[in-house]
């Protein structure tokens, strides 16, 4: 390493999977790496193998999750990994957490290094939440001596300590997470590793759980590494970043530039109309080919006013009756523009039955007052069969428009409401 005070290093770091099995999938491959191995020759499936792009059908069983990745993290910084859903980014925090190794390349690491990749990973659902904290602590190598020191500290902070002696498996996962959390940032490792998990707790928690990461970094002089969609949270709480798209590091700065990168590219695929976009998800039964904004008068508009009535139509595909529209599920998110979801609207939560839908080409969401600040916002949506979970994917795009919102009278006062990107809800000084 370099005379910089480096915590953390990836050197051509690679991971290849072959899709649909576990491992390599079979003997005559096995034998045949052996046998190259042997001879001190290359891996011969290194040569073989699709980019990482969910959207394209590939010509190969294997798929490369990661390409060639390289950055150096120093003691003290703290590094948001930025990318979209499939990009790399969690493979990446398994490789740098020793949960998988890497198909190539090497991690040089100096501490401990705690993990929060998935909620409750580690956890024993039979064991208590105090007994969980010790046995979450030996894990990270503490010893029982120093669990203790901090257990007050963990219990106060994860807001479990009424159910601190239950079987964390009566948690919900909110809870679980909290704790979760709390274990790993108390007993101070030198490298703190964060995927999404955070965006299971609530808003309070969410933001106690950023500033002990801001603490961790500045006071404790410990490093973090952070994966969010939370645009505010990367540039608010890391000084670098690097942008993943299909498995490579496509742009590495301080955060502030790795996110201006980040959303100026998402906002390009806006450019390619909603039937020509290739970076969708599931299975493809139907496909949203447009989505059109309608006012009360039954027309189509460019742009809505703040407070007034709205529809939003997903125009679909011709393929009727290949789907039973009752099990179907309709979510659609409108977000501002550094990725905070200011609004979202799910079918199943609503009790919607929507086979009122089914011998038309499109759906359509009523929105009788929309409570938006002016500002400009992005819509995504997801269309699945009876659940919320990637293998129930039908239809899946991120930003598939904008939505530009002008200030409205929402009050009826004669003024104008000011803008922002926030909701605006209804109420009155008594």
């Amino acid at each position: 390493m370099s005379t910089k005070n480096i915590i953390l290093k990836a050197e051509n770091i690679s991971k290849q999977y072959r899709l649909g099995t576990v491992g390599t999938g079979t003997i005559s491959h096995d034998l045949n790496r052996w046998w190259h191995k042997v001879r001190g020759k290359e891996d011969p499936y290194l040569k073989v193998g699709d980019t990482n792009d969910r959207s394209t059908k590939g010509e190969s069983d294997y798929v490369w999750a990661l390409q060639d990745i390289n950055f150096e993290v120093e003691a003290g910084e703290v590094l948001g990994i930025i990318g979209k859903n499939g990009a790399g980014k969690s493979t990446l925090l398994k490789i740098l957490s020793k949960v998988t190794a890497p198909t190539t390349g090497t991690i040089k690491s100096r501490g401990r290094i705690a993990s929060l990749l998935e909620v409750g990973t580690g956890f024993n659902p039979e064991l208590t939440g105090r007994e969980n904290i010790y046995l979450n602590g030996a894990i990270l190598g503490m010893t029982k001596k120093e669990i203790t020191a901090k257990l007050d500290e963990i219990i106060e902070f994860s807001g479990c300590q009424r159910y601190v002696d239950t079987p964390t498996k009566r948690y919900s996962s909110g809870m679980t997470v909290r704790l979760a959390f709390a274990v790993a940032a108390f007993l101070e490792p030198e490298i703190l590793v964060v995927d999404e998990v955070l965006a299971v707790g609530d808003a309070e928690f969410q933001k106690k759980a950023i500033g002990k990461m801001q603490d961790i970094s500045r006071e404790g002089g410990r490093t973090v590494l952070f994966v969010s969609h939370n645009m505010a949270a990367v540039k608010s709480l890391c000084t670098k970043g690097i942008v993943l798209e299909h498995g490579k590091v496509v742009f590495s700065s301080d955060a502030e530039s790795a996110v201006n990168y980040y959303l100026t590219n998402a906002s390009q695929l806006k450019d390619t109309s909603i039937a020509d976009r290739t970076d969708r998800l599931g299975s493809g039964e139907i496909k949203v080919i447009g989505v059109d904004l309608i006012n009360q008068k039954g027309e189509i508009v460019e742009q809505v006013i703040s407070g007034d009535w709205l529809k939003i139509r997903l125009n679909l595909n011709a393929n009727l009756g290949v789907l039973d529209y009752s099990k179907l599920f309709v979510g659609i998110a409108l977000r501002d523009q550094e990725e905070t979801r200011v609004a979202s609207f799910f079918s199943d939560e609503m009790g919607t039955d929507l086979s009122q839908f089914e011998d038309k080409d499109y759906i359509d969401l009523v929105i009788p007052q929309f409570n938006l600040r002016g500002g400009m916002y992005d819509v995504s949506f997801q269309l699945g069969l009876g659940s919320t979970r990637p293998e129930d994917f039908i239809d899946v795009v991120e930003k598939a428009m904008d939505i530009d919102v002008l200030p409205g009278d929402f009050w009826k006062s004669g003024k104008l409401n000011r803008t922002g990107n926030y909701m605006i809800l209804d109420g009155y000084y008594k």
